[in-house]
Order: C-alpha cells, then structure tokens, then sequence
C-alpha cells in the first residue's frame, strides 16, 4: 500500500536499501528491477503493490524489519493477509487419523474428535472505516480478543509409524491388493503407537480412508479366539475335547462348512483345531456346546464386550453387527457360521482391542491416541489409560487360549512367524468377502489378515494387519498379513532394551545358575566342576540337556539316536562343534547358520530322513 502520509522524500531516502533486501530475500528479481518497479508504482499513484505472493510466515516477520516496512502499517505501507495453511510434515504418515477439515466446515480424525481444545476462541472487535479507506479500531467494551486453539500430543511413535507405512505398502504392492490398514497398541496402556490405511488408487496407494476405524467387515477366522473363550469360560467345551472334522467337509442343514486343509485333520483336539483353524473342528465344537441354547453363546461374546464400540474419540467409528437368536436375519445355520468369524461385523480397531485385553490378564482398555493437552507448552490436560472391562473372562480361560495362540506360531497356521528372540502370539485370519451381496465366485473377495501380540510371555505390543483384496501371490492371512505383522515386531524389539531385558526375564524366570549349551555330559561336567558350579543329574548319558536352576546346573540324560537308526536327532541347545558331530555320524549333510546356541534345525527332531539328507541349523 502506498499511504498518503509517506513523503516523496522518505520514499526516495528509503526505496534504495528497500529493493536491495527485497531481493536479497525473493531472489526472483534484481534490486534495480524492485526499485524501478516501486518508482513507476508511486509515480502511478496506484494505491497498492503487489511485492509477493504465497510469503510464509518467517519470511513475513523478516519484511517487517525492512526500511520503510519497519515504520508500521499507516507510515510504512507494509499490508499483509493472512492465510492459515495445513502443514503436514510427516506427509502422509498417520494423516488420516491426524484429520482435516472439509469444505463444509465438519471435521475428521482428531481434528474433529479433539475440536474442543483445538479450535480456541474467535476473535471479535468493530473497527470504523476512516477517509482513504482506512479501518480504525473502536474500543467500545464489546470485543473479544481471539485465543489460540491448544495443541494435543498424539501417542503414535512416528519412527514406528514410518515403519508400518512402508511395510504396509510394499506388502499391499506384493499381493495387489485394494486397501489394508494396521494398528498397533501398547498393551497395558491401550495407547495406539501406529496406525496405518492405505487405498489403491491407480498405481499408487494413498492414506484415503480410515479402515481401521470405521470399515466393519465379517473378521473370519480371527474371531475363532472368542467363540472358544466362550465355550471355555461357560465350562462347555475343554481344550482336550477331540472333534471329527470329518474330511474336511460338515454339513449344517442346506449349506457345507469346509476346511481350506483338502481332506481335513482327521479327529484333533479343540486346541489344535484352533491352531490349524479348522472351520469344520470350531463349528463342530461350538456347535455341539450350543446347538440347544444358541443365545448364551452371543450373551457371552457380548459379555466380553464384542458387541460394543469402543468409543474412541475420532468420529465414525463403526457399531459392530451381532445378531441375537430371534431377529431378522438369524437362521439355522447361524450358530456355527457365527463361530468361524462369519454373520458378524467389527472394525479392525474392534478386533485389536479385544485381542489386547487378552494379552493384558483379561483387562480390557480403551483405545486411545493423544496422551495430553499443552498450552503455551506447559500440560492442561491428561487422558490416562481408561479401562472398559477389568475382566473380560476367567484366569482359567486366559491361561488356556495364550496356550492356544503360541501354538498357532509355534506349529499351526503361522509357522512362517517363528522367531529366535522372542515368541508371537497370535491369530492368522482368511475370510470371504461378499461383493454385491453374493459370495459366489465371480463376486468373491479376501480379506487376509494376522492379529496377536508380543512377546508372547511378557507382552508389550498388540498389532493387527487386515489387507484386502489380494490377487497375487496368494491370499492367506499367514502368507499376506504375518510378514507385515513380523517387520513391526521386529523393529519394535530391536529398538526397545528394556523390552530384551523382560524377555531374558520371562524366560529365566529367576534361576540364578548360568545358563550353558547342551551337549556332551562329560564335558559339560567337567566345566561346571572347574567354575564351581553345583550340578544335579537326572540320568546317565553320553549327552546332556542342561537347564539353569536356583542353586545348580540341572543335567539332564539325552537319548541320541546311532548311525543305525533313521530318525533325525534333537540338537536344539547344543553348540556348533557337537550338533556338526551328532548329525554328520547321523549321516546327515550340514548347513549352519550364525553361532552361539542352535535354536532351529530345518528337520524337525524324531521324523525320518534318509541318509545324505540335507539339514540346516539356525545358531545365535
């Protein structure tokens, strides 16, 4: 603006250093250009000059102090509208759970669940417009001064977060898949460290909505954990209980329940039709339970709470669908689909939550994302972990199914999962999707997915991954959603010493005794011998398996099978040099991998091998 109390000769004294640091600071004009386009500017009388579009807000402060900008809005002339802009400087990561504000003023994400400590106070004054089109204030006792909105404090890790974008898209890539979302959440806090959704948009994936929050979809297979809780916490259904899975094909009145396993299991244990998740052994299982009192089956999945939102505060979070016996839509068959993750609908978020309350003694939390509010950057508010159910079933029940999940990783559905510093615990899942309405072929989808927590015996962290639609390379929940799942636990441990150290607990479990390799006893016991280390022999061997106890070296006899024998020997905790001796005397050809302890061995202990067979074994 050029305003009329600036004199030719304050103009004239000024415009030189003026266009110097104008471009000094643009760069996108010489000084000479600036001083020749201000002169023709004032010698026009035009009432204003554009200097610069789209300046931030640093930039802004800087032109303040130039000559005869640094003499104020009236003398100086500087005039500059304010624009307030979206920054985003993680990009995409968390984006849509961070929210924006749409065309019509509603609100998504945290901007909207947390707009009352973020939006602040508008402000509100009358002003009198002077001659030359100058506004003045007037003090009339009835303005409000504007207050600035407070800023909120997220618990997502962003280091975690970068790492589950990636992870999440080069997966959803791999399988060409349409979309998929995970979530991960600290268990004892129910405090969200991650959450990813990405859409399939041409060649690309975008973070376009927010699937984990309000994509209610039938879980499948995962939701085989609760019905079992169920039969378990009401004293219906036992984990030894054998079922018949009867070929891999159960007829429930007009519609057949298969196994993906062509042929089925045979007759098995609930357990191990669990870790195997057979449809054909659940249904069965839960079915027999209650066949004659179906209700008491859905009252006690919605006494675990599986029925209820859990009310975090982002909008649009989806209401899970559970039909009651009775109500439309509920037929013969409704049971034992029901078991298997199917006539139900919970969102991603829903299905984590209910998994973390069991990797959390029962005790069910809410999800949450910020951890508190600031002002000014001192603390005004506090969101502490909220609990929604202090038990979601017995101690019983939860000591059972933790067996349940480690056995899926350990030697069900997600071997692939196995890992050598700390178990995973959890549920693979591979549910048919409808699409218009039809579960026939042509109009059939997948839905893969892996949810569990970690590490299994002292557990931090839950995690789900869902991915949707794969059309490459397979579509199973341990072969689409495990690798994800994985990397996260993965780069969680790797990054967190004090979650190695509970670990190294859990698994020691107070001995106070070194903990030593396993192998030849009259070595071993001669080291013990020379560190003064009280040993206790259980058996007489030439090999040893050795266990550390509170006061002595726990010895162990182990039976090696000879060169005669044709079954592969256990050399699980022996060191290199005599699980090379043992194996190649069993004629059998060596790979090794790492040092230190052997904690796997690719065939597995007691099955047959022919001679010259080859096996590889894992050391750290």
């Amino acid at each position: 603006m050029m305003p009329n109390g600036m004199t030719d000769e304050l103009f004239r004294s000024k415009v030189d250093s003026l266009s110097v640091r104008l471009a000094d600071l643009f760069k996108d004009r010489t000084a000479s250009e600036y001083k020749r386009d201000l002169t023709d500017a004032r010698y026009r009388k035009e009432r204003y000059y554009l200097v610069k579009r789209n300046v931030d807000h640093t930039q802004v402060q800087v032109l303040r102090t130039f000559p005869l900008f640094d003499l104020g809005r009236y003398r100086g002339g500087l005039v500059t509208e304010k624009r307030t802009v979206r920054m985003r400087p993680f990009g995409r990561l968390a984006s849509r759970s961070v929210g924006y504000v749409l065309r019509d003023s509603s609100k998504v994400g945290l901007e909207g669940g947390y707009d009352q400590w973020l939006r602040g106070v508008t402000g509100r004054r009358l002003e009198r417009r002077l001659t030359g089109g100058v506004w003045m204030p007037i003090d009339n006792g009835d303005g409000v001064d504007p207050k600035p909105g407070s800023d909120i404090h997220t618990t997502i890790d962003m280091n975690l977060q970068d790492v589950a974008d990636a992870a999440l898209e080069d997966q959803l890539r791999k399988h060409g898949a349409q979309y998929g979302t995970l979530v991960v959440m600290e268990v004892a806090t129910g405090y969200i460290k991650a959450i990813c959704n990405l859409t399939r948009k041409d060649s690309s994936y975008v973070a376009d909505l927010n699937y984990a929050i309000s994509q209610s979809t039938e879980p499948g297979s995962t939701f085989k954990l609760a019905s079992l809780m169920v039969g378990l916490d009401d004293g219906l259904i036992k984990a030894t209980d054998t079922v018949d899975t009867q070929k891999g094909q159960v007829r429930f009145r007009d519609r057949i329940m298969r196994d993906s396993h062509e042929g089925g299991y045979g007759r098995i244990t609930v357990q191990r039709a669990f870790e195997l998740s057979s449809n054909t052994g659940i249904s069965l299982a839960i079915t027999k339970a209650y066949e004659k009192d179906p209700k008491r089956f859905v009252d006690g999945l919605r006494r675990m709470g599986l029925a209820n939102r859990t009310d975090i505060m982002i909008p649009g979070e989806a209401t899970p669908t559970m039909r009651n016996p009775g109500e439309k839509g509920w037929s013969g068959v409704s049971l034992p689909w029901m078991s298997i993750g199917y006539e139900v609908a919970l969102t991603p978020l829903q299905v984590l939550t209910f998994y973390n309350a069991v990797a959390n003694n029962g005790r069910l939390m809410q999800p949450q994302f910020v951890d508190h509010v600031s002002r000014n950057g001192k603390t005004t508010e506090r969101f502490e972990p909220k609990e929604l159910n202090p038990a979601i079933c017995s101690k019983a029940t939860l000591d059972i199914v933790h067996g349940f999940l480690q056995g899926v990783v350990d030697s069900g559905t997600a071997t692939n999962l196995k890992n050598a510093h700390f178990a995973i615990a959890g549920k693979t899942g591979t549910a048919q999707i409808a699409r218009n309405g039809s579960y026939k072929s042509e109009g059939l989808s997948y839905q893969a997915s892996f949810v569990g927590y970690f590490p299994a015996d002292a557990p931090k962290y839950s995690c789900i991954v869902v991915v949707n639609g794969p059309t490459m390379s397979g579509y199973y929940g341990n072969v689409v959603a495990g690798p994800i799942f994985q990397n996260i636990a993965d780069k969680i441990y790797s990054n967190r010493l004090e979650m190695q150290q509970d670990v190294l607990l859990a698994e020691v479990k107070g001995p106070r005794t070194p903990i030593t390799l396993s192998g030849h006893t009259g070595d071993i016991r001669r080291a013990m011998e020379g560190l003064n280390i009280p040993v206790i022999v259980e058996g007489e061997g030439e090999w040893t398996s050795t266990a550390a106890g509170d006061t002595a070296v726990v010895l162990s006899a182990r039976g090696i099978p000879t060169m005669a024998m044709d079954r592969v020997p256990n050399v699980l905790g022996m060191g290199l040099r005599d699980a090379l001796y043992i194996l190649e005397n069993r004629g059998l050809r060596v790979r090794f991998q790492g040092n230190g302890m052997v904690r796997k061995q690719s065939l597995s202990p007691g099955t047959k091998a022919p001679t010259g067979s080859t096996i590889t074994i894992e050391l750290t």
